[in-house]
């Protein structure tokens, strides 16, 4: 064994020192009564005696105490225990063997695959929102805070500045500014209330620097980077990498608004979004890309009016699907709120026993679940082998302003059309 300040700390092992943080020294240990790895945090700190800096690192390590306590997530770090022995305070977290930060693919030549970008980003969004859904609002995310282990997993780390709200903690908790200054949120620097959309923020800054191996904000001097982040815009991510979907770089965009108004309100808003662009580019890896099925609806009517990339919003936003012939896809009297676009084939619409339409490819059907969310008023048939693409009302709420008025025109022209059909078969004399 190295040669260490303590053998033992508690009912811990010591084994090795693996690190220093702001608050205090981190070691690797062993719980002597079940033998589980950990990480252990240890400070010398204390309060008062006219020691500011040691005061200030102990009240940040009883507040990352106070704030993982009542955090319990599979992507934030677990704490087990707060102890003192030999006149020393230490946390007992989760050991996360063979980590890395994402320190490590912030440079351009260590990019992740966008997959994995959206995948980490998406696991730190729902992490987050769990963390503010809990009362408490980080305010330091940055890459060397995120650790990645070795199964590709992910872990929010370094809750030593987190605001806890909801508990008596003025004693530990610094109003001020804090956190790194290339990660700070606008409200953060200019001394406003601090919520958890301010972690959405630093989650952008650090999704734009995972996808480019660049800094939005970068200057050299800390003020310049403070007044770039409150006042100037950033280089568009794909005029730095043009393989970013458009979908992607606007879920960047939101996530780094100046005001907190037009962000994600909530990072499970922000996972949400990630979810969808993430299922979009793993289908594009997985062979089935969305590529081809942009060039199977580009030239259908309903899409007749739309610009390329609005086609790639709502293409993003749906799910397809195969069905063989005498597939039931809709069913009379059921609930559903999806709307089918015919991609291929022909399917039956009938009401009760009765056959009272046949669609063809580029026909639409569902319109009536989608608007009212009420049961189905027909069952549609496959009468061949056909593609639908479904469309869920939730969906199209998350696509930008522009594209959703043009899906609803061209929604509603789909209904008009649709009631003009079934007038003119209805006045149609009985043979």
């Amino acid at each position: 064994m190295e040669n260490l300040e303590f053998q033992t700390l508690g009912k811990y092992e010591v084994v090795k020192r693996i690190g220093r943080g702001a608050a205090g020294v981190v070691y690797r240990a062993r719980d002597v009564d079940d033998d589980t790895p950990v990480a252990l945090k240890v400070t010398d700190a204390q309060p008062g005696g006219g020691d500011r800096i040691g005061t200030l690192r102990y009240n940040q390590f009883l507040n990352e105490a106070r704030a993982s306590a009542v955090l319990e997530h599979d992507n934030i770090i677990k704490t087990y225990e707060v102890g003192e022995a030999q006149g020393l305070v230490y946390l007992a977290m989760e050991y996360v063997p063979e980590a890395r930060t994402l320190d490590e693919f912030c440079s351009p030549d260590t990019l992740l695959p966008l997959e994995e970008v959206v995948q980490i980003s998406l696991k730190c969004a729902a992490a987050l929102d769990y963390a503010h859904r809990s009362g408490v609002v980080h305010r330091d995310i940055k890459p060397r805070n995120i650790l990645l282990t070795k199964d590709g997993e992910v872990k929010v780390a370094d809750f030593g500045i987190a605001l806890v709200t909801g508990v008596d903690a003025a004693d530990t908790q610094d109003q001020a500014r804090v956190g790194s200054p290339l990660y700070l949120s606008p409200e953060q620097i200019t001394g406003r209330t601090v919520t958890g959309q301010s972690d959405i923020f630093s989650l952008g800054v650090l999704m734009y620097e995972l996808l480019t191996g660049r800094h939005p904000f970068m200057a050299e001097l800390i003020p310049a980077i403070s007044h770039n982040i409150t006042h100037k815009q950033y280089v568009p991510i794909r005029e730095l990498r043009r393989d970013v979907p458009p979908a992607l770089e606007r879920i960047v965009d939101r996530a780094l608004k100046k005001l907190p108004a037009g962000r994600y309100r909530t990072g499970l808003d922000m996972a949400g979004d990630l979810n969808l662009i993430f299922d979009h580019i793993k289908l594009e890896q997985d062979g089935f890309g969305n590529r081809e099925h942009f060039k199977r609806i580009r030239d259908l009517s309903f899409f007749a009016s739309f610009p390329e990339p609005e086609i790639w919003e709502v293409l993003n936003a749906s799910h397809w699907q195969e069905f063989e012939p005498g597939t039931q896809i809709i069913t009379e009297g059921e609930f559903g709120d999806s709307f089918h676009i015919l991609v291929s084939g022909e399917v039956r619409v009938k009401k009760g026993d009765t056959q009272i339409d046949v669609l063809e490819k580029g026909a639409c059907f569902g319109e009536i679940g989608f608007v009212t969310r009420k049961k189905r008023m027909a069952s549609i048939i496959a009468k061949n082998k056909v593609t639908v693409m479904e469309i869920r009302a939730p969906l199209i709420e998350r696509i930008s302003v522009g594209c959703q008025l043009r899906f609803h025109k061209a929604f509603i022209d789909t209904m008009s059309e649709r009631l003009l059909r079934s007038m003119e078969m209805n006045s149609k004399p009985a043979a």
